[in-house]
């Protein structure tokens, strides 16, 4: 497979509206893992879709070399489909069976061809995902997400591509499913072309894409490698920055003496001139030399000046604007040991079945505990959040809330007024904060100026997050507890470290629902809960 390639050639697309997404975008990739890295709404998954054909460029050209296999993040996939249909090999299997019971007529062999294997092939690829048990006429709507998630993997794996590209595949899927995906792509042979914020994944990849500004900046190595290179990058930036404005400072600083100096001089040539007598022609020279050599001298303060300000520009765009949230929350601070929830043998039953083991569930949550709750899709965990909250009542068990306000995010983060502005809703949620304040905070979360009045309904993931943070770690009161399901997913890398911030900054407790190791190790957890098979246990921080 060491021809696989991918070649884009002064690559631009425009959506129909003419709103640019690259201009004369050139790269090459050869085989290898690469992972592909931006913020959203970049342009990642749109040069998928070009790469792999589902859109036509504008201008310039994509050649891949070698079968190519692509899985998006959102599988256009219906639930009547079977397994084998998902995989591509329901024709193949029945044309085999057919075979077997003694039609031997043609078609049954074009329609096998050199997949005469292709059971076996099959039930080892699906083993390798952790759908061994997982039957081949089973119907999709039967599956998790993260089962279709791996499903559609094995189906382009069983394709054997030689270019295989991957949009978010870590989405939906749990940390056991996570670390299959992770072996079977350490054996992939091929050009693997990887859209990911799991930082985990990209820690596997031989190298790291940056797109920006209609340009593919590579880095050797993975993800910690490019990250330790672009933070040492922003050093230096930030050096130059301050030399550049102390540079300017330094020009501005002398041409202000230089013209202080010259008027000096020119008041005291001209009263010398009155009292030389000179006759009035020389003393006309004399003046007119002195005034071009002013000039001379300020244009040449004024071109060192103007070369200062270039070089501050210059320093100032090799600069990453600054995106941390950087905020002080003294009112969610929550004395250690307090009972803020308490749920003793709680019982619950979803389409006639258990969701907890028999006699029941028990949690405690005390400040200001961070408590990480795992464990494998449908084992119950974003129910069990809805318990806390008192959205859903358990059939039977004891609940008792402290009295702190509990605040709860859901994968939708759906607590905001799509039409109102971020402004106004902080308003609502902090009604007797002055106004001064509430801009001055919203501006700690990244709000700043006109982004403070636009409406919520137009914000990407990552702002509606910072919004939906902003007003309920700010709200009246402020929350002890705060709940939170799957925070991460479907937001860029940026994204992710500025909720980490954020939640560094917050004193309550909290709970939170996440697969993402790397995630949970940066917010300081300090007691790990798994949900499995209808029990809660405690459990050991996983190992990096």
């Amino acid at each position: 497979m060491s021809d696989a390639a991918v070649v884009c050639t002064n690559l631009s697309f425009s959506w129909p509206d003419d709103t640019p997404v690259f201009q004369d975008l050139s790269f090459a990739l050869a085989a290898g893992r690469t992972g592909l890295v931006a913020p959203n709404g970049a342009g990642k998954s749109t040069l998928l879709k070009l790469i792999a054909g589902e859109l036509a460029p504008t201008t310039g050209s994509v050649t891949v070399g070698g079968t190519l296999g692509y899985l998006p993040q959102s599988l256009p996939l219906t639930g009547d489909l079977t397994v084998a249909e998902v995989l591509g090999v329901a024709g193949v299997i029945r044309a085999l069976d057919a075979v077997e019971s003694g039609d031997v007529s043609e078609e049954h062999f074009t329609a096998i061809g050199d997949d005469w294997d292709i059971e076996e092939r099959t039930r080892a690829q699906l083993d390798r995902l952790g759908l061994g048990a997982v039957d081949l006429d089973r119907t999709l709507r039967t599956l998790s997400g993260g089962q279709v998630v791996s499903l559609g993997l094995a189906a382009q794996l069983l394709r054997r591509p030689e270019v295989l590209l991957l949009d978010e595949p870590t989405n939906n899927l749990d940390r056991e499913a996570r670390h299959r995906l992770y072996d079977v792509l350490a054996d992939f042979p091929g050009l693997l072309l990887v859209v990911a914020h799991d930082r985990a994944l990209l820690d596997r990849m031989d190298g790291i894409a940056e797109l920006g500004g209609s340009r593919l900046r590579f880095h050797g190595g993975n993800f910690t490698s490019y990250d330790e290179a672009v933070r040492a990058e922003q050093d230096v930036a930030e050096k130059n920055v301050r030399a550049a404005e102390q540079g300017l400072k330094r020009e501005k600083r002398e041409m202000q003496q230089a013209r202080e100096r010259a008027e000096r001089r020119a008041g005291n040539a001209a009263r010398n001139l009155g009292n030389a007598g000179l006759p009035r022609i020389v003393a006309g020279n004399l003046k007119r030399s002195a005034q071009e050599s002013a000039g001379r001298a300020g244009q040449m303060h004024a071109s060192r000046l103007g070369e200062a300000r270039a070089r501050l520009d210059e320093a100032e765009r090799a600069l990453r604007e600054e995106q941390r949230i950087i905020v002080d929350l003294p009112d969610t601070q929550v004395p250690a040991g307090r009972n803020l929830f308490v749920g003793e043998d709680l019982q619950v039953r979803h389409d006639g079945a258990e969701v907890f083991a028999p006699g029941g569930l028990t949690l405690s949550v005390r400040g200001p505990e961070r408590i990480a709750l795992t464990g494998p899709n449908g084992s119950g965990k974003s129910t069990l959040l809805r318990l806390v909250t008192g959205d859903l009542a358990p059939e039977s068990g004891r609940l008792t809330r402290g009295a702190g306000r509990i605040a709860y995010l859901s994968q939708r983060l759906d607590l905001l007024d799509e039409g109102r502005t971020v402004a106004e809703n902080f308003a609502a949620f902090a009604p007797r904060r002055p106004e001064a304040e509430r801009l001055t905070l919203l501006a700690r979360f990244l709000f700043r100026g006109a982004m403070a009045h636009r409406p919520v309904g137009q914000l990407s993931g990552g702002e509606r997050l910072r919004a939906t943070l902003a007003c309920v770690l700010c709200a009246e009161p402020a929350p002890q507890l705060l709940l939170l399901d799957e925070p991460t997913n479907n937001l860029d890398l940026l994204s992710v470290a500025q909720l980490e911030s954020a939640l560094n900054s917050y004193r309550g407790a909290f709970v939170v629902v996440s697969h993402d190791d790397r995630f949970l190790a940066s917010i300081g957890v300090d007691r790990w809960l798994r949900l499995a098979d209808g029990a809660l246990t405690p459990t050991a921080a996983p190992t990096p």
